[in-house]
């Protein structure tokens, strides 16, 4: 949990994965219309793949197998389908990497690391070290389904006419579906990934011009 907690030094604050654009097409309008928008992008979206990719990275690293996990992280980078999308989960997944070698070192997390000196996505990232910690798999894919929710929920609060009651009742309206959620990506291998968002996939190369914004994607 304090790995993805809102203080862990990763820049999450920094990104709002698309919902900027959303609010200024007009997408998200209200409490409604931001449920349903991340309602797809939990189940439909970027978070079930993330979970997937987070358990094929926790498997590799407790098997101790590199070039598994340089594979797996060469995909994530690959799926990101704007410049910015995959700024979002190299740059993050970067801070995360190095914050938690630094913080909680480990012989596994540091001899595993080493295959992956460039870029790293954040779900790889999370799954290498908590695979590295021996951690169980399945709180910790339902930790990072709450973090990445509770992040973009923070992100409407700043950038939607969405109040903080509002905010919470989103959180508490989704919150349950993230445990059976994170349950699927396990069971499940690479070749599940896939996502049916194609308006967010669009909407993140038009935040790259958008005239006025305050997020990196």
């Amino acid at each position: 949990m304090a790995w993805l907690s809102p203080g862990y030094p990763v820049g999450a604050y920094a990104y709002s994965h698309g919902l900027e654009w959303a609010v200024e097409a007009g997408d998200i309008r209200d409490e409604a219309g931001l449920t349903l928008w991340l309602e797809d992008v939990c189940t439909r979206g970027a978070l079930r793949n993330d979970l997937i990719l987070a358990a094929e990275a926790h498997r590799a690293a407790g098997a101790s197998d590199g070039v598994g996990l340089i594979a797996v992280n060469d995909l994530a980078l690959a799926l990101a389908p704007s410049r910015e999308l995959h700024l979002e989960t190299s740059q993050q997944g970067r801070s995360f990497l190095d914050a938690t070698r630094g913080a909680w070192p480990c012989p596994a997390l540091a001899a595993l690391s080493e295959e992956l000196p460039g870029p790293v996505a954040y779900p790889v990232a999370v799954g290498l070290a908590a695979g590295a910690h021996r951690m169980a798999l399945a709180p910790v894919l339902a930790a990072y389904g709450l973090a990445f929710l509770q992040n973009l929920v923070s992100a409407a609060l700043r950038a939607a006419p969405v109040g903080q009651a509002a905010g919470t009742r989103v959180i508490a309206a989704l919150a349950p579906r993230l445990v059976p959620l994170a349950a699927a990506a396990a069971a499940v291998g690479l070749d599940a990934l896939g996502t049916a968002t194609f308006r967010l996939d669009l909407g993140s190369f038009r935040h790259e011009t958008q005239y006025s914004r305050i997020f990196r994607s």
